[in-house]
């Protein structure tokens, strides 16, 4: 009987992504194509370091040894590699033991076209134009930057959003940017009680959240998985952001309403595998301290 992907969490990861590639990378961009061949050849026995997604790809496989009977996630490597230059990463899976066995080589192609016939939930790449026809092509995704040092290694997950324009739509967020902060206040009172609408990680968060709820303690919280949402709004435009997650039915965890203060010290003590952020100032400030994703505006 086939393997259905349709009702698993399914993160799709670039391999430069999930290890650290960058000098095999700048081999490819100085040197071109044959001598990154010959490179990965060569090297195909070494063990590359972690990257930037390492953590929250190895800490979300964790989920499926606690129902051994029903998997929750799948990792699919997504990557313009050849298969004759692969072997070095599929041998950096195993020797970190990362329950991963399907992979996407695109040989140098575009990866967008495959994110649904893998049924990918999450893309995670360091390559902006992937990145960026995933978003457009309606998948949640991220352009990543890099690792930052000492990445907590705890048992629990840990995933931590931004509001506008990724958890919900830019709507606001072009308010803000167009007409500046009294009319975005002004729009979000007078829209308090409308839902906002969903944003390029709306979809997530929901079966981030069903994933949760499959792991209720007796006091009601959610064992290994924590979520935050981590925004620069402030009063008085919090009230439409605790309405509408209220009106979609989804807790997060831990919220933090930040009015313009940098989000950088609270995210470094929630210790997120991941934080996913609109903004590239606020993801060059919160890279320095944890892992961090870009999230593109649909084009």
């Amino acid at each position: 009987m086939p393997y259905s992907l349709d009702k698993l969490l399914v993160i799709g990861i670039s391999s430069r992504a999930l290890f650290n590639l960058e000098a095999e990378e700048a081999i490819f961009q100085q040197q071109g194509l044959d001598a990154y061949r010959q490179h990965q050849l060569a090297h195909e026995n070494e063990i590359l370091k972690p990257g930037a997604g390492f953590a929250l790809v190895k800490a979300l496989l964790k989920l499926n040894q606690l129902t051994p009977d029903k998997r929750l996630v799948e990792v699919v490597i997504m990557s313009r590699n050849s298969s004759e230059t692969s072997l070095r990463i599929f041998n950096s899976i195993e020797h970190y033991g990362l329950d991963i066995s399907r992979a996407a080589l695109a040989g140098g192609a575009s990866l967008s076209p495959y994110l649904q016939a893998f049924n990918v939930s999450l893309f995670l790449s360091l390559h902006e134009d992937d990145v960026q026809a995933a978003i457009n092509a309606g998948v949640a995704s991220a352009l990543l930057y890099q690792l930052a040092e000492n990445v907590a290694d705890l048992d629990q997950i840990r995933i931590a959003f931004d509001g506008d324009a990724v958890i919900f739509s830019d709507e606001a967020e072009k308010i803000y940017q167009s007409d500046g902060i009294e009319a975005f206040e002004q729009h979000e009172r007078e829209n308090a009680k409308k839902p906002l609408p969903e944003g390029p990680f709306a979809r997530l968060l929901v079966a981030l959240s069903y994933i949760q709820n499959n792991f209720k303690a007796p006091d009601g919280r959610a064992l290994p998985l924590r979520t935050a949402l981590v925004t620069a709004r402030s009063s008085p435009a919090h009230e439409r952001v605790i309405r509408t997650l209220r009106a979609w039915n989804i807790a997060i965890d831990e919220t933090f309403f930040m009015g313009g203060v940098n989000k950088s010290a609270v995210l470094a003590a929630f210790k997120p595998h991941m934080f996913f952020d609109d903004q590239h100032g606020h993801c060059m400030h919160a890279s320095s301290v944890v892992p961090t994703g870009r999230v593109p505006y649909k084009q």
